[in-house]
């Protein structure tokens, strides 16, 4: 008998009941991946791939105990869900956030085994965090804090089988605190995390990857269809790294940037952002109401998403679900004809169906920001021959990394009218070297 959606939905609800955001990436991926399966692969089902894929192979959960300043002691949650390592050893970021919670984790940690393995690097799907809040939090609590996360998770780490990285919460500083306790509880210095700094073992341009990967995805969908991205009106969301990298690049492109937000609200600056503004926008942190005060032609627009001024390119680079059904009906209608997903899922199933009955060329972020995980990567071939390459050689093996993933969508995802269904081209592009590995490795 073929796979049933249905049935299979039906079988992972069961399974992983109260995880909306696990539950909603597998539909995501798994409603492209049983037609393909059934009509190319049908011995896959017997060997069970998609009930094993979803399954991950470790999830593990733990105490992190530890003193704030007024030497309270304070109990938070760490977790690692190592999800699959057909390919590779497990690699994905680790996020300290109140929101962190497993399914918020298992969804991420699905979402990576397909975006590592479209980046043509050997490495498997994995993620991690804790519910630890690090705003408002002195350098010694975040230090303390890192050094208990860390005592317990290095056992369960290393280069050759799960290298973690930083992700939201989690920049330089706590990746240098963590760093240092793994090198202090195993007496080695190894390229065991990436994100590093650059003076001990990291890479140049790694804080810039994510953005810079996703305007390089976008601008191959742009280069496909004759089109430049020069003169392009951008709509983007967020204000953390990937947004701004993201913005900068875009500028440099020739784009015209007229928008970022936070939780508080959206910035719209009809002129577009320089590099002079941007820097500004990094001075006043989360209070971006500032922003007009110093440049009077914007406005900022409190609780206001930025998906309601006319754009030609949109690219939700703030977190998962900011871009629901409306949002995408309110792109449409103002005349978007490209979204780019610098956030890892970031937009509903209801905003992805309303993209593609309008023909808007949408990259998923499985796709679009594996620019992230595309340095680390090469951090990691770094560590491992002992050497740091230069910001250009970087920056163009980033270039030709995400140029390849566009060519893998292009390739599993071009329709008959020649429209291409960029999500469909990243699951399948990024499932079938998962499945052939687990398929060669027998029960493992």
């Amino acid at each position: 008998m073929s796979l049933n959606f249905k049935n299979f939905i039906k079988y992972v609800e069961e399974r992983n009941p109260n995880e909306p955001e696990f539950l909603q990436a597998v539909a995501e991926v798994t409603e492209d991946l049983i037609p393909y399966i059934n009509e190319r692969h049908p011995t896959w089902k017997d060997l069970k791939i998609l009930e094993r894929i979803v399954e991950p192979e470790r999830v593990i959960s733990f105490r992190v105990s530890w003193l704030n300043d007024k030497n309270e002691v304070q109990v938070n949650r760490g977790y690692r869900v190592q999800m699959n390592s057909a390919i590779g050893p497990y690699k994905g970021g680790l996020r300290f956030s109140p929101t962190v919670n497993l399914s918020i984790l298992k969804f991420l940690a699905f979402e990576q085994v397909f975006k590592n393995s479209l980046t043509g690097i050997p490495l498997g799907g994995g993620k991690g965090g804790s519910d630890f809040d690090p705003k408002g939090k002195s350098d010694m609590e975040i230090m303390r804090f890192c050094q208990s996360f860390m005592s317990e998770l290095y056992r369960h780490i290393g280069a050759e089988t799960d290298v973690p990285a930083g992700d939201i919460g989690v920049g330089e500083r706590e990746v240098g605190y963590m760093f240092g306790q793994y090198k202090k509880l195993q007496n080695n210095f190894t390229g065991v995390l990436t994100g590093k700094g650059k003076n001990w073992g990291g890479s140049f341009i790694r804080p810039e990857a994510t953005g810079y990967g996703l305007l390089y995805f976008v601008q191959c969908i742009l280069e496909s269809l004759d089109e430049e991205i020069a003169g392009k009106i951008v709509t983007v969301s967020g204000a953390g790294n990937v947004a701004y990298y993201a913005t900068e690049k875009a500028i440099h492109l020739g784009a015209k940037v007229i928008t970022l937000s936070n939780s508080t609200g959206t910035i719209y600056d009809p002129d577009g952002f320089t590099p002079e503004k941007l820097t500004f926008i990094r001075s006043i942190g989360r209070d971006l109401n500032k922003y007009p005060k110093k440049y009077p032609a914007a406005s900022f627009h409190p609780d206001k998403k930025p998906w309601h001024f006319k754009c030609d390119i949109a690219l939700p680079c703030a977190t998962q679900n900011e871009l629901n059904e409306d949002d995408a009906k309110e792109l449409v209608k103002n005349g978007c004809k490209y979204v780019g997903e610098g956030a890892n899922m970031p937009s509903t199933m209801g905003a992805v169906q309303v993209f593609h009955k309008a023909k808007i060329f949408f990259a998923p972020g499985k796709a679009a920001n594996a620019g992230g995980v595309a340095v680390s990567g090469l951090e990691m071939s770094q560590n491992w021959i002992g050497q740091q390459w230069t910001s250009e050689k970087v920056d163009g093996r980033l270039k030709g990394i995400m140029e390849n993933i566009h060519k893998t969508c292009v390739k599993y995802g071009k329709e008959e009218d020649g429209y291409v269904n960029y999500l469909k081209g990243a699951n399948i592009g990024g499932f079938i070297k998962v499945a052939t590995s687990m398929k060669a490795q027998g029960l493992v």
